[in-house]
């Protein structure tokens, strides 16, 4: 039975893909106008099925490109050469373009739904009384690991990937914060530390790591570990769910220095040429309904209180992808560093790469 699911998730999941490969081919043809939409999410973010809903009920023609970094997509919609409509950064990202002037304020008299999200993902400190910005995904990055190659007991600390015995094993994601971020919380330090010892000291602590790295990746991590290619994998929760539902040895768990606890908001760029496009698809993705399909499909923390209603309480009430309070205390939000601080992290994350 296990095996035709598996074969249907597939053959939804390639259907979904040609598909997302049609609006791709729309965007090489520059594709512009009142009925189109151009959307910049990142890399399956989405159910294809909901893509395909909103142009069926609303009449928009979608444009759908993706990015695999906060800061690759900083850049593009800082160049201007594309108009997107609506791209989804995460919390640090978005306080940067406020403050650089690259989103629009929201117009909440045209925003319909905002009253399902949790009050506890609302006025946040990088988006105060969401001016600027309304919630879609929020989750933590951890360590999956595979049972049949790794004890429960033997990993439940970052502290616990500079095992010798991890040698050449270990998938990371390929991120400059993700990864200076081991070195400084397993020494105790913030995650958003501007303190260069502080930032020395962590990147000295990850040369030991780095021996241990098999690969740093992106949206490829879940399909290495599916396969069992590596027993352990620093990724986002996620695509820890999607892992596990592929494969029943897999596991996720939360460091017990702490995390990075996440946040990704729907935001309009400046540069949009269709802002009632924009407005009309974030109204369609707070409907409970819409949201809770998308959590579903995708695997993320949905932050609409009515959508988790609809899901099965076997996913709200698993802590590993909803944390309790007392585990949230443990985790930190990343902070838009500044330009100087920003190049530091990059710089360091570069030279990590270079010692594997």
């Amino acid at each position: 039975m296990k095996s035709l699911i598996r074969l249907g998730l597939a053959i939804v999941g390639i259907t979904g893909l040609l598909y997302l490969s049609s609006l791709f081919i729309e965007r090489s043809q520059g594709a512009a106008g009142a009925d189109t939409l151009n959307i910049f999410n990142w890399g399956d973010y989405i159910d294809p099925e909901l893509l395909e809903q909103f142009e069926e009920e609303t009449g928009y023609r979608l444009v759908y490109e993706t990015f695999d970094s906060n800061e690759s997509m900083y850049t593009k919609v800082q160049q201007g050469g594309t108009a997107y409509d609506l791209t989804i950064p995460s919390e640090y990202m978005i306080e940067r373009m406020i403050e650089e002037d690259l989103v629009l304020p929201m117009d909440h008299s045209k925003i319909e739904g905002l009253e399902n999200i949790d009050p506890e993902f609302l006025d946040l400190s990088f988006d105060p009384n969401n001016q600027y910005s309304i919630p879609y995904f929020w989750g933590t990055l951890g360590i999956v690991y595979n049972d049949k190659m790794v004890n429960e007991d033997e990993i439940s600390s970052w502290s616990d990937l500079w095992d010798p015995r991890f040698r050449e094993d270990i998938l990371f994601i390929d991120g400059a914060r993700e990864v200076i971020g081991i070195g400084l919380q397993t020494q105790g330090y913030s995650l958003n530390s501007k303190n260069d010892e502080e930032l020395q000291a962590s990147f000295d602590l990850l040369k030991g790591l780095a021996p241990n790295a098999k690969a740093l990746v992106a949206d490829e991590i879940k399909m290495y570990m599916i396969q069992e290619e590596a027993p352990v994998a620093v990724t986002f929760s996620g695509e820890a769910a999607d892992m596990m539902w592929e494969n029943e040895s897999l596991h996720y768990i939360l460091p017990k220095e702490g995390s990075n606890l996440w946040f990704d908001n729907m935001v309009i760029p400046k540069t949009s040429q269709n802002v009632e496009a924009a407005y009309a698809f974030i109204n369609f993705m707070l409907r409970p309904e819409v949201a809770a399909q998308n959590a579903d499909y995708i695997g993320y923390s949905t932050p609409n209180e009515a959508a988790m209603a609809l899901l099965p309480e076997e996913t709200t009430e698993d802590e590993q992808f909803y944390p309790s309070e007392e585990t949230i205390e443990r985790l930190e939000v990343y902070e838009d560093l500044g330009p100087i601080y920003i190049e530091k992290y990059n710089d360091l994350f570069l030279e990590f790469k270079m010692l594997r």
